[in-house]
Order: C-alpha cells, then structure tokens, then sequence
C-alpha cells in the first residue's frame, strides 16, 4: 500500500550537469561564430546638392508695425499683403515670428495665421529663452 506521508525527492543534478555542458559549448563555440550579410544600400540623394533654403523673419515690435524681413507692413492690411508678398518666397521656408512681450496674443495669432493662409507650413513662434 502507499504511504500518503511520504514527501517525493526531486533529483535536479543531471539536470544541472547537463546545463553546464551546454553552457560550457555555447562560451567555446560563440567567438567564432562570424555572420555576415552583404547589404546593398541604395545611393539616395547624395549625388544631389541640398539647397539652403533662407528662413523668413517676422518681427512685430510694440507700434504693431510689422517687419518682415526688412518690408514693412501695417497690421491692419498684413493678411492681404502677406499673401500677395509670398508668391515671392518660397513657401518650404520657415518662418520665424518673434514679437514684443507687452503685444497682445490674439494679435501674435492672427499673423500666425495670416502666415499659414498663404501657404507656409513651418512656422515658429521665436522665444528669448
């Protein structure tokens, strides 16, 4: 008959031993495996010149005069001169609006978005910090 009190012994040397055999396989064996893939890469732009594009400086200073790159425009009539002054310049440029800090926000915005109406996509607004 069986004994329900005896506690079963679980023999884990020859799994040990058969670990550090393998263990010991794999550190001989892992120097000298060298795999190599040959990769053709593909030549991309680098036969072609990467223009320079000049970015475009908005500046706004406390009469709400409006300076863009060295134009002058008057807030009220930006939006449509602003357009008109763009097909000039390429519209990939940035644009860097840098402004007063006693102007209003709201004035900040609507020639941020006089900008982007023309068609300019990178714009930044230019921090002292």
């Amino acid at each position: 008959m069986y004994n329900w009190d005896d506690k079963p012994e679980l023999n884990i040397t020859p799994l040990v031993d058969v670990m550090l055999v393998l263990l010991a396989i794999l550190m001989v064996i892992a120097p000298n495996i060298i795999y190599e893939e040959n990769i053709r890469l593909p030549q991309g732009s680098m036969s072609q010149q990467i223009s320079k594009i000049t970015p475009v400086h908005i500046t706004i200073d406390k009469e709400l005069n409006i300076k863009v790159n060295k134009d002058n425009f008057q807030l009220n009539s930006f939006e449509d001169n602003f357009y008109q002054y763009s097909r000039k310049l390429d519209l990939k440029a940035t644009v860097l609006i840098s402004a007063d800090k006693s102007i209003d926000y709201g004035t900040v915005m609507s020639v941020l978005a006089a900008v982007k109406l023309s068609g300019f996509s990178e714009v930044s607004l230019a921090t002292n910090g």
